[in-house]
């Protein structure tokens, strides 16, 4: 009788498996590498947000401005990254990374797209009606910006049977806001090469 439920039970894990399909799960670190698709990811978007910025935070415009300002460092909105190719890239999850990379610096200041600032201007707007006096945070102390970082992100794709080259493109413009000089101009250049196994699906 024990031998016959331990069979059952052996036969039951199996037909749970098969029915899973064999997929398995595993968690990894964040900033591994994992290329499944050759298509725009994650780590494309973190690489380029750091390399643009790193270079953006070494040119002369930032010591020009805090020259002209009396030391004040610059105040910049991240406005439009538009995505130019066929592909669905996730571009506010590429904007969060040049946010993150022009915060940490340290040596500018970042301030709020129009869409969040209008959502911060209605909790004002509802704290001046709702809140006591002591906490109501006042209108037009708003922090204006000096420049405006936008930009695209283009492809170019060229396959011939299971091979195939995938270039993709990213282009930022900085420019001063009030005199719409652009004062820097970025391009990141990222080019994968991939090989479908005959054999592979």
């Amino acid at each position: 009788m024990r031998r016959h439920a331990l069979l059952l039970g052996g036969t039951l894990t199996l037909i749970l498996l098969w029915s899973c399909g064999g997929k398995t799960v595993e968690r990894v670190d964040p900033n591994t590498v994992i290329d499944l698709s050759g298509r725009w990811n994650d780590a494309d978007s973190r690489f380029v947000a750091e390399e643009m910025i790193r270079e953006i935070l070494n040119h002369p415009w930032i010591v020009e401005h805090m020259q002209q300002t009396g030391g004040r460092r610059p105040v910049v909105i991240v406005g439009a990254i538009r995505n130019r190719s066929m592909e669905h890239i996730p571009v506010a999850t590429f904007v969060r990374d040049i946010e993150r990379a022009l915060i940490n610096s340290g040596r500018v200041s970042v301030v709020a797209s129009a869409e969040e600032r209008g959502e911060i201007r209605a909790e004002r707007e509802d704290q001046r009606i709702n809140a006591s006096l002591e906490t109501i945070k006042r209108m037009g102390r708003e922090l204006g910006a000096d420049y405006m970082l936008t930009g695209e992100i283009s492809t170019i794709e060229d396959r011939e049977g299971g091979r195939q080259v995938r270039f993709y493109q990213v282009d930022l413009v900085l420019t001063n806001i009030e005199t719409n000089e652009k004062v820097w101009l970025g391009q990141k250049k990222i080019k994968k090469y991939i090989e479908q196994s005959r054999f592979g699906a």
